[in-house]
């Protein structure tokens, strides 16, 4: 091996290195913190490692918080909102790819711009629509709210990969037997699926950390979601650190797994495929 390829692969070496620290790093460090004693947490004992492994705070956080309720509620909204967005925008893409009409790239590029508005000045409008619903402190509202601001990139993304699925393919599907809809159902989805998982990831990342709108539009304790939730954990002059880590670890792992079970899906996507 020459000089250059090992500097290469040193250098490879190094990086994957420095990114790993850099990603995983704080995760683990929240992991290790999460096991340590209130007197580790508090600086009376200076330790990077845990003494001993003190679960009491992931046991605490089920007993004396409301955390379970948060939970269920942002397992519901995000389990709601994914599935009605992938719906919407799979059927919303396959048509946008696959008709053409009046208005059809103005009525797109009409739903990829609804992405620049900032959140916070969708706030007051999303609240004062809520409230003449009468949707305000419902999951329901929440969901709702979600589902408006994830469909655009969901069908813009879905739109996109329909478009990857060669047209004769789904022709010939029809003149065997199909209809329209299990055309796209059997014919169009399956080479699309690494788009339809990741509109998926977006959508669940987005509403299983989503702060402002749920912290403005719900305003009781068993409503409220994780990210409100936890932060309702942080008092005015004191805060438990241990059940606040425990919290975020719980938190996190949801996510997690939704990536490991997405991950052949999402790197295909890192091979092309998407055309605009």
């Amino acid at each position: 091996m020459t000089t250059k390829r090992r500097l290469g692969k040193l250098g490879l070496y190094g990086g994957m290195l420095v990114a790993l620290v850099v990603f995983v790093g704080p995760f683990l460090y929240a992991v290790l913190s999460s096991l340590k004693q209130p007197s580790e947490l508090n600086g009376v004992e200076k330790n990077f490692l845990p003494g001993t492994l003190y679960t009491e705070n992931y046991t605490n956080l089920f007993r004396t918080s409301n955390f379970p309720v948060y939970l269920v509620n942002s397992l519901v909204v995000a389990v709601v909102t994914t599935t009605l967005s992938l719906l919407i925008a799979i059927l919303a893409g396959y048509a946008l790819a696959r008709f053409k009409f009046a208005g059809n790239r103005l009525l797109l590029l009409s739903v990829v711009n609804m992405q620049m508005f900032p959140a916070v000045l969708m706030a007051v409008p999303l609240y004062k629509i809520l409230r003449e619903l009468d949707m305000l402190n419902s999951r329901t509202g929440l969901t709702i709210v979600y589902v408006t601001l994830a469909l655009p990139f969901c069908i813009w993304m879905m739109r996109n990969y329909f478009l990857t699925v060669p047209i004769e393919v789904e022709e010939a599907a029809l003149i065997d037997g199909c209809n329209m809809f299990t055309a796209l159902w059997r014919v169009a989805l399956p080479p699309a699926l690494p788009g339809a998982a990741a509109a998926g990831a977006f959508c669940v990342v987005n509403v299983w950390d989503e702060f402002l709108y749920a912290n403005t539009f719900i305003d009781s304790d068993e409503n409220r979601t994780l990210s409100v939730g936890l932060n309702s954990l942080i008092g005015q002059y004191t805060t438990d650190w241990g059940q606040l880590l425990a919290g975020g670890v719980v938190m996190t792992i949801p996510v997690v797994i939704i990536f490991a079970f997405l991950q052949r899906y999402l790197t295909q996507i890192a091979g092309g495929g998407v055309k605009g």
